[in-house]
């Protein structure tokens, strides 16, 4: 049983470095929401950037992880392994004003429970993290510790000079801290690296709700792309990032030579600089794939771009999508797999380690590559594309085993038994 601040828990307090646009820690805190909106509890938000409810959200700009400061000081933590005393001075200085204003959050909207979304678990912001640990020890506030990306899952934090940050903040070991991971690799490597008992609540979709379908504003999207009917439009849902294997759906675009194929990239956000992007443009121009990235029209919902143009939402991508790729080296679980399924979509996807232990075991009906695309997949894509009654057959599969393991109906159960461990419920 952990010790809790309150006899009673109402009010929810979501802290994070954003809340704003389509990444994975803002798309799941938003259905964790919805959750436990519906179970009765109230929410509210803090973080560094945010688009989200103003009366309900305290924005501190040092709270993101790309305010010039911030970024200025991870720059300086991490490539070496010893700090000045002026760096200390720095981060100490950003992780008392955090403090100050977690204190006032928490007093502001009567905040009962903290939940963390990421903040305490991949060192992107170390005064919030920080500022945190020693927010939740002085107060004993109950504390849900929502895990995504673990430092040690990163190769770009290995050497760094804040190992002693990291161990009190990424994650922290409290008596008042409940840890949720999204998947099982990192409930054991919580276990092994620092004695951290956790529980697994995986990335969900609300697949009670039924999936929106082609209308005639969606129709509109092939052809502000410039993509004729008889071309195969590939959607890559992601970000792009060295990690998401974006090569991979180029060359399968560039092999798919009977037809003339297309990709189009949905996000794009470049959180981890600009390289990869460059690196991904110079490879589809030197293979003849036409690389779509249009963020000028492509956005988290419809609207009018500032020239006039339709602006389409990431499920007109989906809608109008022949097949997706996902040919990720590493995930966390998995957003756009789910995403793919409830839209109903036919999906190529790279074996990753999570891919492996917990969700391929499932029997989904997949396209599945080891790390490159072979003869093989280019068959069983290109068959696929050939045959809309398998497609048809394949992704209602898909979405019922979606709607059986990773439902909300899911997510509410495992938030009740992390509740009861604060006495709740």
């Amino acid at each position: 049983m952990y010790l809790t601040k309150s006899s009673t828990i109402h009010r929810v307090g979501f802290v994070s470095t954003r809340f704003k646009g389509t990444d994975g820690v803002s798309l799941e805190t938003a259905k964790w929401r919805q959750v436990l909106e519906k179970m009765g509890f109230e929410c509210f938000f803090f973080s560094g950037l945010s688009d989200w409810d103003p009366d309900r959200s305290m924005v501190i700009d040092e709270a993101f992880f790309g305010h010039p400061l911030i970024m200025e000081i991870q720059e300086r933590c991490f490539g070496t392994t010893t700090r000045g005393e002026s760096l200390t001075g720095e981060i100490q200085a950003v992780r008392f004003r955090l403090k100050r204003a977690l204190y006032e959050f928490v007093d502001t909207f009567a905040i009962d429970l903290l939940i963390t979304e990421n903040a305490q678990t991949i060192p992107m912001n170390i005064p919030l993290g920080l500022a945190l640990t020693e927010y939740i020890a002085e107060t004993g506030i109950p504390v849900i510790a929502h895990h995504h990306d673990f430092a040690w899952e990163r190769q770009r934090f290995s050497v760094n000079c804040v190992e002693d940050y990291l161990s009190m903040a990424f994650p922290p070991r409290l008596h008042t801290i409940n840890h949720v991971v999204i998947n099982s690799e990192g409930r054991q490597q919580l276990s092994y690296r620092c004695g951290i008992a956790s529980t697994i609540i995986p990335n969900v979709f609300d697949f009670d709700t039924e999936p929106p379908q082609m209308d005639d504003y969606a129709r509109f999207m092939r052809k502000d792309l410039g993509v004729a009917e008889n071309e195969v439009l590939l959607l890559q849902p992601t970000r792009v990032v060295a990690r998401k294997g974006i090569e991979h759906a180029i060359e399968l675009a560039n092999r798919l030579k009977d037809r003339k194929a297309k990709l189009l990239i949905s996000h794009q956000e470049r959180d981890e600089g600009s390289n990869y992007f460059q690196r991904t443009m110079d490879y589809a121009a030197l293979l003849g794939v036409d690389v779509i990235v249009r963020p000028d029209i492509i956005g988290a919902e419809r609207g009018t771009a500032e020239n006039g143009e339709r602006k389409y939402s990431l499920w007109d991508c989906y809608l109008n999508a022949d097949f997706v790729t996902y040919p990720s080296t590493y995930e966390g679980f998995g957003n756009a797999f789910l995403e793919a399924l409830w839209l109903k979509k036919p999906l190529l996807v790279n074996r990753y380690s999570i891919f492996q232990q917990d969700i391929e075991p499932l029997d989904f009906d997949v396209v599945v590559m080891e790390n490159y695309v072979t003869p093989d997949t280019i068959e069983t894509v290109s068959a696929i594309l050939d045959s809309p009654e398998a497609v048809e057959v394949m992704t209602a599969k898909n979405f019922e085993l979606g709607r059986r393991f990773f439902s909300f109906r899911l997510l509410e159960q495992r938030l009740h038994q992390v509740m009861m461990n604060f006495g709740q419920l």
